[in-house]
């Protein structure tokens, strides 16, 4: 096989886990409120069903780069989908929100493996000046997930019931682990030990942060407990940095932050989970809650941002030999938090074809941020610590998406206490939901002015 066709296997692979990942997360938040009146939950209530499955990441994710230096990349690949289809069979026989919280646990941990062990493989077989085109080949097969799980989300609510957006994983998970076996190397890095005091402070600061954020945005939670557990995770996540600071092998070394790019990149790529990871969950949630559409129609609603991400892709190499990395985040940036404000002035009368304008126009945002951030974040990592700036990354991705969609459910319902939670109350609390999350675009375009002009150049040359 030659090596353009084994780099391409490689970019599948990441796509099957891509695939299952987006496609999960975005039949959940189709479904939530029909899962909440099968489980006698409110559907405002429902986050710790999607956050649950962050906290596990959270946790676990910096084991990923550990366990495939030893065992391999393709045997941690493979564990990982079997947690996950395992994770998502338990999923639909839950008969309780408990229940399902804890099956979304198990998958948590399969997630936390696949797609850094995945990227993994990619950054260490791929050289680096034809990542872009790998990474675009990935995510345009990863992004179908996204349009299929909103429609057939919420086609299978309305006509069939919510279980079945679980176990269509299995076959998918399948196909996952047939790839693998076939395709992805085992590649393994330098044996060290496990920095367990690391993991326990980093992990464990990760955890208290998005479960005290979650807790105090539940209404009925206890808030002096919940301020405690994030203030708890946010003295271990200092006390993993002093402890980091001592240590030669830490789990994630701090000098990974000396390479400028990786620097930059990382905290941009927290800024836009901030800034979009809640639009995903608040508008199915405004459309069936506040507007009152069925399950189906708010899953067809949905999927314009899928859509726009997806055409998007093929001209994504283009626009970045053209503009610059600097220049292209920067203006993307700029129009993704202007489209998260105008979400704030959507209502039950808008115009369809302006509706899909907007959430289409802000898929595209989406893409194009997306590739070029995370190419941009790897493109000086090497050989050394590539693990470490893998796992780092997604420890940013997945705690970033959790902690987003906290951070939009403590504001929507601050919003709810102080405006109210029905008819034109509940629409004004998640338009200004909509409106203050558009502080940390603002944060994200200040974090992109820091890249020099010329970053990212070298991706473009043969």
């Amino acid at each position: 096989m030659s090596q353009a066709k084994k780099h391409r296997s490689l970019a599948w692979i990441a796509a099957t886990a891509f695939f299952m990942q987006s496609l999960d997360a975005t039949i959940l938040n189709t479904a939530l409120p029909a899962i909440s009146v099968d489980l006698h939950q409110s559907p405002l209530e429902m986050q710790m069903a999607v956050i649950s499955y962050a906290l596990t990441v959270a946790l676990f994710i910096p084991m990923s780069g550990w366990l495939a230096d030893k065992h391999g990349t393709l045997k941690i690949f493979r564990l990982a989908v079997g947690l996950f289809v395992l994770g998502s069979v338990f999923c639909a026989m839950s008969y309780s929100l408990n229940m399902l919280v804890a099956s979304r646990v198990v998958q948590g941990f399969g997630g936390a493996l696949m797609m850094p062990v995945a990227r993994l493989a990619i950054i260490r077989t791929i050289p680096k000046n034809q990542l872009l085109p790998i990474w675009n080949t990935m995510a345009m097969a990863g992004l179908t997930g996204p349009i299929i799980g909103p429609v057939l989300g919420g086609w299978l609510v309305t006509y069939a019931t919510w279980h079945w957006i679980f176990l269509i994983n299995i076959p998918i998970g399948l196909a996952g682990i047939w790839l693998a076996v076939r395709f992805m190397p085992n590649v393994t890095g330098k044996n060290r030990h496990l920095d367990w005091a690391g993991f326990f402070l980093f992990g464990g600061g990760l955890v208290g942060v998005t479960l005290g954020l979650d807790l105090v945005s539940e209404v009925h939670a206890d808030k002096f407990s919940a301020l405690v557990i994030l203030s708890v995770g946010i003295l271990f996540l200092v006390g993993y940095y002093l402890h980091a600071k001592k240590v030669v092998n830490a789990l994630i070394p701090l000098s990974l932050f000396d390479v400028r790019t990786f620097s930059i990149g990382s905290f941009a790529n927290l800024m836009v989970r901030l800034c979009a990871s809640g639009v995903p969950f608040l508008l199915p949630l405004m459309l069936q809650v506040a507007f009152h559409y069925e399950a189906n129609q708010a899953g067809w609603m949905i999927a314009p941002i899928a859509i726009g991400s997806l055409l998007t892709k093929p001209f994504t190499g283009k626009l970045l030999t053209k503009l610059g990395y600097k220049t292209t985040l920067i203006l993307t940036a700029l129009c993704m938090t202007l489209l998260v404000a105008m979400m704030s002035f959507l209502h039950a009368d808008t115009p369809l074809a302006l509706h899909i304008l907007l959430v289409g126009c802000y898929g595209v945002c989406l893409s194009i941020m997306f590739t070029s951030v995370n190419t941009l974040t790897v493109s000086e990592l090497d050989e050394h610590n590539a693990s470490a700036g893998s796992t780092m990354l997604s420890v940013v991705q997945q705690v970033g998406i959790g902690l987003g969609i906290a951070i939009s459910a403590v504001i929507l319902n601050g919003y709810r206490y102080f405006i109210g939670d029905t008819g034109e109350e509940l629409q004004q609390a998640f338009s200004y939901t909509f409106l203050t999350s558009t502080i940390f675009g603002i944060l994200l375009i200040l974090v992109l002015a820091k890249l020099n002009k010329y970053d990212g150049e070298h991706l473009h040359k043969r």
